[in-house]
């Protein structure tokens, strides 16, 4: 096959979705959101299978790289939907952390142009927490770096669910091919 071929550009593309899902990795563990960074664990983990699956020559692998796909895109949606509010979600609730703490997206406090002040709590004794964070001066709001980052995947992974599945029928193909030339050893010795 030669490197312009869909195999080689499915490799391509899940490199990259792997990039970027080792990225959004870093940033979720920074913010402490259990529950992107088991998604994204689980996004590493599929796109290793899906390359070494049009690496190898193994189309099983591939279609449970799409399947994961489609599921991620459903993920990265929910996401989108998290941040920017919609239909009853609040990106003020604890559901990204499990409710286990208090922790929201590192680019809160740290995004471009963001400048971050520890306001002093209004009671004595009371210990530091994030609600005593006051941060002004953002480029761009938290909500919309989140949204462009599920975004991103949503992009990578449709474009990877195109060519995964046209990486699978080609190797179906070769594989009938193949079994079609094949003859028993059996036949014509009659």
């Amino acid at each position: 096959m030669g490197c312009c071929t869909g195999r080689c550009t499915l490799i391509f593309l899940c490199s990259l979705q792997l990039l970027a899902a080792l990225e959004r990795q870093i940033f979720d563990f920074l913010g402490f959101q259990w529950a992107p960074i088991l998604g994204n664990f689980l996004q590493i983990i599929v796109v290793i299978l899906g390359l070494f699956g049009t690496i190898q020559f193994r189309p099983r692998y591939i279609v449970v790289y799409t399947v994961w796909t489609a599921l991620w895109v459903t993920w990265n949606v929910f996401i989108i939907c998290f941040y920017l509010e919609v239909g009853g979600l609040s990106k003020e609730t604890d559901l990204m952390t499990f409710n286990i703490s208090m922790h929201r997206s590192w680019w809160r406090e740290h995004g471009p142009g963001c400048i971050r002040r520890v306001v002093r709590p209004s009671s004595p004794g009371t210990l530091d927490d994030y609600s005593y964070v006051s941060v002004t001066g953002c480029i761009i709001d938290f909500q919309y770096l989140e949204v462009i980052h599920s975004a991103i995947q949503i992009l990578l992974s449709l474009i990877g669910f195109v060519y995964a599945c046209y990486v699978i029928s080609i190797f179906m193909e070769e594989e009938d091919s193949c079994l079609s030339i094949y003859i028993s050893p059996f036949e014509g010795t009659e």
